[in-house]
């Protein structure tokens, strides 16, 4: 029983912590680290109200950008922000 836990546990670190159906608000509540990828990625309307509903995924799709790659870097910069605490 104990090697199921230690497998579901493992399996729940490598899922992403975030992913493109997250709401910009929400993304950017959990993970405040993310601020600098969005405004790398041009996001800049970070602020926006419509923005803070908007899914990732919708926000790359309006500005024309890969939603795979953006995810990625979010994620990365999450991974980055953990391993310094």
């Amino acid at each position: 029983m104990a090697k199921k836990q230690e497998k579901s546990k493992k399996a729940a670190a490598k899922k992403a912590a975030v992913t493109k159906d997250m709401a910009l608000g929400e993304c950017l509540e959990k993970y405040p680290e993310t601020m600098e990828v969005f405004a790398q990625f041009g996001l800049h309307c970070i602020g926006c109200a419509v923005a803070m509903h908007e899914t990732i995924e919708q926000g790359a799709q309006v500005h024309g950008l890969d939603v795979k790659e953006l995810v990625n870097a979010l994620n990365n910069a999450v991974k980055k922000h953990k391993k310094e605490e």
